[in-house]
């Protein structure tokens, strides 16, 4: 009987956990990974990277140990004492690395759910998230400035799309915990304006939601809106 393959390595092995990690930081799971490899995330959101990189491991045993248990049981070998003791072998082995996997995510859980529960409090109600804040949020994910006009004293954010932002929308959307500003920089010289994790959850959930109403079409002027047709 051949000996044991030993585990090989192979892509990102997917949790039941990942959806819920890009649904509150609005990053893919690659993404996040990279994140925390360039020491880019603050410290609750690198702790629940490292716990979720230990999730995945664990995930990978999980998943060694099934497919070698399906290759034992394929009728490949020889029924004998053997097969049954390397079966038998591999299902505590099974049963170890899913006791591991589950002692893991539930880590990931403790250091998720914090966070969930800091975007759950600070996110608009996508009901309340209206088509111009939608639009707000859209052009300052592309890159986005607040500036003061010198001689006005007005304040206003020019996204990198050319997209112009009232102050007061900014306040909005900065009272909710959707945006933030770069305050280390003076408001003349352009404050850079980014969203929050809690804005990208929003924007996405709020993109994914269907429309359930066709748009209205602005009638052109001097003309009447069309009425629709009579049933004969």
């Amino acid at each position: 009987m051949p000996p044991e393959p030993a585990p090989t390595p192979a892509r990102r092995a997917v949790s039941s956990l990942d959806h819920r990690l890009e649904a509150v930081t609005g990053h893919a799971i690659d993404t996040l990974w990279a994140y925390r490899d360039r020491g880019v995330l603050d410290e609750p959101h690198a702790h629940l990277v490292d716990r979720h990189r230990e999730l995945a491991k664990t995930q990978t045993g999980v998943t060694f140990y099934l497919r070698l248990l399906n290759r034992l049981s394929s009728g490949e070998f020889d029924v004998d004492d053997a097969l049954f003791t390397r079966i038998d072998r591999t299902v505590k082995q099974l049963q170890e690395a899913t006791d591991a996997r589950e002692a893991a995510a539930r880590k990931v859980l403790a250091a998720l759910e914090p966070i969930e529960a800091a975007a759950a409090a600070s996110v608009l109600d996508t009901k309340q998230l209206s088509t111009d804040d939608q639009a707000a949020l859209l052009a300052i994910a592309g890159g986005a400035k607040l500036y003061e006009h010198l001689l006005t004293g007005r304040m206003s954010v020019t996204a990198a799309s050319g997209t112009r932002i009232p102050h007061v929308k900014l306040q909005r959307l900065e009272d909710a915990g959707l945006v933030v500003r770069d305050t280390d920089h003076p408001v003349h010289a352009g404050q850079t304006v980014s969203l929050t994790d809690a804005g990208r959850a929003a924007l996405s959930a709020a993109r994914r939601t269907p429309t359930t109403q066709a748009p209205t079409l602005p009638a052109r002027p001097g003309t009447s809106p069309p009425t629709p047709a009579q049933r004969r």
